[in-house]
């Protein structure tokens, strides 16, 4: 395939129809961008070509323009000495000169247009490179995302995090009923005689601050 021909190819090309169909998005883009890159070397090498081929073509014709100055200095020195032969000569000379010149001139033309669309295809093949790399890194991180997702998405499809609520819950359920247990047996403990002297003290300590507040409460309504 020719340079200008996959040059089209890219350039007209909808990079976002291209990924779409892709099953590989972020590698799509990847070979697309090497493509881009290989045509823009391509492109620029043809470029400098049909630069140097633009400065061969002004050497030349400025040659031919002085191959003509130089037969119109014959001719008239031809004529100067009545050499109208001479003079005839350098003429038929000078207008194959001027012909050259035309047609070299012509030439030049073409290779500036040549330079012209090669500069404009430069520009959009550079374009269109810039907006790749720039997709690339987006591409990238909205499949690392997805993927991300799609993990989860499977971790939830299998049970396996169900599972683990599941045992979690169980788990949960046994530390209940041990503690359960050890309250019940705390509760059918007989208290000890330490116990039931303390709790002779409480109870008269509250009986004592009883009778002091029925004390100050008659004293009120006295």
């Amino acid at each position: 395939m020719g340079i200008f021909s996959r040059f089209a190819d890219i350039v007209n090309s909808n990079i976002s129809a291209l990924l779409d169909k892709a099953e590989d998005p972020e590698k799509m883009v990847r070979l697309i961008i090497q493509e881009m890159e290989d045509t823009l070397v391509e492109v620029r090498s043809t470029s400098a070509k049909v630069l140097a081929e633009k400065k061969e073509a002004m050497r030349r014709i400025e040659r031919a323009e002085a191959q003509v100055d130089d037969w119109q200095s014959k001719a008239e020195l031809a004529l100067g000495k009545d050499r109208e032969d001479l003079a005839k000569a350098a003429l038929i000379e000078k207008q194959k000169c001027v012909e050259l010149v035309e047609t070299l001139k012509r030439e030049l033309v073409h290779v500036e247009e040549q330079i012209e669309r090669l500069k404009e295809e430069i520009n959009l093949l550079q374009e269109k490179l810039n907006d790749a790399r720039a997709r690339q890194k987006t591409i990238i991180m909205r499949k690392q995302t997805a993927s991300s997702r799609l993990d989860v998405k499977r971790q939830l499809d299998t049970g396996k995090i169900d599972d683990a609520m599941m045992k979690f819950e169980q788990y949960e359920r046994r530390v209940e009923t041990l503690e359960a247990e050890v309250e019940a047996h705390e509760l059918a403990q007989p208290r000890s005689l330490e116990d039931e002297f303390a709790a002779l003290a409480a109870e008269e300590k509250i009986s004592d601050e009883l009778e002091q507040m029925k004390k100050k409460l008659k004293k009120k309504q006295d």
